[in-house]
């Protein structure tokens, strides 16, 4: 039982990492309807940003987070209004080919600036743990964990209480309407890309504290936070939370009990079955 509760755990702070690289991901497809092929880049960038500050600066990753969180929505922010926004309304192959253009476009400036080098950001407290009953919790990924939440608490009430965030849901329910009602859809879409990129940029902070990364860590992260969407539900904070959480646990108990090889096919098992039963997703609504 010990070993039980003890891959529960793992799994869930795991699943903590998953839920915020699927947030951002999951609200511009979700609002926009794009699937942003680049997201998994913008993730690592964020990791390389806390990297360079680490190195440079010898800041605490986790301080580093508002910073990347400013410089990927910046970052958003520019590349909605100058490339995405012409072909928002295109076929979803039309953007689909556009953010995998911008995603190989944006790697290989990191590679550029960084090489394709295995970094890590290695703290005097990496190593450090907590003993709960005989449960081992790292304390590196207990405080990945608390903020990844925290995070997301945080999009969620701003989502709910702000008047762009009413906006935000109001067009990602029936864009004309929004306009009718004078919401500026442009900039409310450059908003949500800007949001999207900064929360892949607070992922890849808390990323880099936990795992080694390198310019083709991107792919990984694109593939597991699309399933996270896909499982969780579209366009919502709980769905990104829950569908975090399922995968984490599932990936953490199959990679123990059947081998690591097979983790990945669990958890698409897992999806396809609850997809059967839920096709929205577990947190999804149905649409007319």
């Amino acid at each position: 039982m010990q070993l039980f509760f003890q891959d529960l755990v793992n799994g869930i702070l795991t699943g903590g990492i998953l839920a915020l690289v699927a947030l951002g991901f999951s609200l511009v497809w979700g609002i926009m309807n794009i699937i942003n092929l680049a997201h998994g880049t913008f993730i690592m960038l964020g990791a390389y940003v806390t990297y360079q500050l680490f190195v440079s600066f010898h800041l605490d990753p986790f301080l580093c987070i508002p910073i990347a969180f400013v410089v990927l929505f910046a970052l958003g922010y520019v590349t909605q209004l100058s490339i995405i926004n012409y072909v928002v309304r295109a076929p979803v192959l039309t953007t689909f080919l556009l953010t995998f253009g911008l995603s190989l476009l944006l790697e290989n400036v990191i590679l550029l600036i960084w090489t394709g080098d295995t970094r890590s950001v290695t703290t005097g407290y990496s190593g450090a743990h907590l003993d709960v009953g005989g449960i081992t919790i790292p304390l590196v990924k207990l405080l990945t964990l608390v903020i990844a939440l925290a995070i997301g608490g945080l999009t969620q009430l701003w989502l709910a209480r702000t008047k762009l965030g009413r906006a935000i849901r109001a067009t990602s329910m029936d864009v004309g309407a929004a306009q009718l009602t004078g919401v500026r859809v442009a900039h409310v879409y450059a908003i949500v890309f800007a949001l999207s990129a900064g929360l892949a940029g607070a992922a890849g902070s808390l990323i880099s504290v936990s795992y080694a990364f390198s310019p083709s860590s991107a792919t990984p992260f694109l593939i597991k936070g699309f399933i996270v969407c896909v499982l969780g539900g579209l366009g919502s904070v709980q769905g990104a939370l829950v569908g975090g959480l399922v995968y984490g646990i599932v990936e953490t108990f199959a990679s123990q009990y059947i081998g690591a090889g097979y983790a990945d096919a669990v958890a698409l098992a897992v999806l396809l079955v609850i997809l059967v039963f839920r096709p929205t997703g577990i947190m999804g609504r149905a649409t007319a």
